[in-house]
């Protein structure tokens, strides 16, 4: 796409954004048809079209085959998380980035990761654990599933250089991805990882990603201690 396709298509987004936000169009009301709005703004109806496509993805227009394009009723924006390599994190925050590969293991998933990431129970799969550092002080254990039917070139990866993590955000794209967070408190054996004591609360990130309807990984990745997560919205 050239950069005045770009520009044409980001006008129309905000044009329509402006008019939903003035109340011009209200919540429910039935909006031009994509015909109708290229007339108006003087652009091709394939524009129009990409501007609705993402303002529906972002939840503020409810689109419908034969029922046309209504103002949502209650405008939700939707929140999207990118994966994050752990040690550009660290370092981020101005730390000095460790990491210690602790087990790395060709077989077959548990009937939880089956169950989760949709595998089959006979996958040949490399279950990977890990420590991350942040100024020498423990600062994420991760737990990791990868789906070697998927992403076969991680067998060949060093995966004492590099974290799982990083190699699978440069390596393997994900089409769609599942991500939750609660607290837990610390086994013993996380406890003595993280150098914490045993029942402490942790915050525990499980995240998921496909490739269209292939697994690629399950993670399970458990901070330290005092870890704060920070997003933009």
């Amino acid at each position: 796409m050239s950069a005045s396709e770009q520009t044409n298509w980001q006008s129309v987004h905000d044009e329509v954004l402006r008019r939903i936000h003035t109340r011009e169009w209200k919540p429910g009301d039935q909006i031009p048809k994509e015909v109708e709005l290229a007339e108006q703004l003087g652009c091709a109806r394939a524009t129009v079209n990409r501007a609705l496509r993402e303002l529906a993805a972002e939840g503020f227009l409810d689109r419908r085959r034969k029922a046309g394009t209504r103002v949502s009723t209650h405008p939700v924006r939707r929140a999207k998380l990118d994966i994050p390599v752990i040690r550009l994190e660290i370092e981020g925050r101005g730390q000095k980035y460790g990491y210690g590969l602790l087990l790395s293991e060709r077989r077959t998933p548990t009937p939880e990761v089956c169950a989760n990431l949709g595998v089959s129970a006979k996958s040949d799969m490399l279950h990977i654990t890990s420590l991350h550092l942040a100024d020498r002080k423990p600062y994420m254990f991760e737990e990791r599933w990868v789906s070697i039917d998927t992403v076969p070139e991680i067998v060949d990866a060093d995966l004492s250089a590099i974290s799982a993590n990083e190699w699978l955000v440069l390596h393997a794209p994900y089409t769609k991805g599942d991500i939750s967070f609660s607290a837990v408190l610390a086994t013993e054996t996380e406890a003595k990882i993280l150098r914490t004591h045993a029942g402490a609360p942790l915050f525990l990130m499980e995240r998921m990603t496909w490739e269209h309807d292939a697994g690629i990984t399950a993670a399970r990745l458990l901070f330290a201690p005092g870890y704060r997560m920070h997003s933009a919205i």
